[in-house]
């Protein structure tokens, strides 16, 4: 941000001594930090909220794209050569045909699913 090499904060830091005076410099320094610390919160604060409002832009702009694509595949797609998806509340028998595993050690969480039901032999 600022470009000051190791002279331009020497002639500062003599300067300083010079018209604060070395007795008051301790108290000027921390005030100085102070107001530093404060300027950064605060820089801090404005950054991580523009950071916010672009994201929830971009967002906006992805879910319009989301919406016109599913829009054009649904136009592309007739509703009954598609298969629906599963409900969020259906069974797992029916939502899948594997059984389910603990990541932990890899065992079965649920029964193996039951065998189909067979069909009369006249249909």
């Amino acid at each position: 941000m600022f470009d000051i090499g190791a002279t331009e904060l020497l002639v500062i830091a003599i300067v300083a001594i010079l018209v604060i005076g070395p007795k008051d410099m301790p108290l000027a320094l921390r005030t100085a930090g102070r107001w530093i610390g404060k300027i950064r919160r605060v820089s801090t604060h404005f950054r991580t909220g523009i950071d916010a409002m672009i994201r929830e832009a971009e967002m906006e702009e992805m879910e319009a794209k989301w919406r016109d694509r599913n829009a054009q595949i649904m136009a592309e797609n007739p509703d009954d050569a598609m298969t629906p998806l599963p409900e969020a509340g259906a069974s797992a028998e029916s939502a899948t045909d594997k059984p389910q595993r603990s990541e932990a050690d890899g065992t079965d969480l649920a029964a193996p699913p039951a065998a189909p039901p067979e069909k009369p032999a006249g249909e």
